[in-house]
């Protein structure tokens, strides 16, 4: 048919994720070595124009809703040189420990996916 397998969305996904910290000031890979996973607990995409092979895309990510338990990430995929949307989704993922069962997330990352101190409130 000539267009990119439907699962290609959820890499890239994955691939905005990973971006996403790096442009924050962390990598993810940083996060796993000091115990901390995040694990995808639902993942939706919906799919509204076909992406053709050799399209350039462009992933445009951010963190929809943090908290100390779990964050929920939101993508929309565009043809990079168009801006034309391809697709939009979101994952939502549960912060684990290095025994990988739910924990908090350390408050040295609260800052990094704008968790705000107990007691204050956004603007």
């Amino acid at each position: 048919m000539g267009v990119i397998y439907h699962a290609n969305y959820l890499v890239w996904m994955e691939m905005g994720r990973t971006e996403l910290c790096k442009a924050h000031g962390f990598n993810y890979k940083d996060m796993e070595k000091d115990g901390v996973f995040l694990a995808v607990t639902e993942a939706s995409c919906r799919y509204l124009f076909p992406a053709r092979y050799d399209d350039p895309i462009a992933v445009v990510t951010t963190i929809a809703e943090a908290n100390r338990r779990m964050v929920r990430f939101n993508y929309e995929i565009q043809h990079a040189d168009t801006g034309r949307l391809l697709s939009s989704g979101f994952t939502r993922h549960i912060f684990l420990n290095a025994e990988l069962q739910p924990s908090s997330l350390p408050a040295r990352y609260h800052s990094l996916f704008g968790i705000l101190p107990r007691g204050e409130v956004s603007p």
